[in-house]
């Protein structure tokens, strides 16, 4: 599969960050593939999450992304205002941006 140039791939499910340790070669699992193959970066969690707090997460990343086209600003803003409305990580920590530079 070529992604090349593919400038962000956003998987909003439960676990999506997460892989199978091989001993020798590190972490297996879809955010690995698709960094090799070639996507620039990636918003996936590590926990199973609240389908409210991440369609709250997702309305504010990308309307703010629409705004400014800055992922890692986007991310930030988004992740701030969510923490303001539900102050325990399982709600907001989940998320994570990764960048394959």
């Amino acid at each position: 599969m070529n992604l090349f140039g593919s400038r962000l791939v956003v998987l909003s499910a439960c676990e999506t960050g997460l892989g199978e340790v091989v001993p020798g070669e590190g972490l297996f699992g879809l955010k690995r593939a698709l960094q090799k193959a070639g996507v620039q970066s990636l918003i996936t969690s590590l926990w199973k999450v609240d389908d409210e707090a991440t369609m709250q997460f997702m309305t504010l990343f990308y309307g703010q992304l629409m705004k400014s086209q800055s992922l890692s600003g986007s991310f930030h803003e988004a992740m701030t205002s969510l923490k303001e409305k539900y102050p325990e990580p399982y709600y907001w920590g989940a998320f994570v941006l990764t960048n394959n530079r």
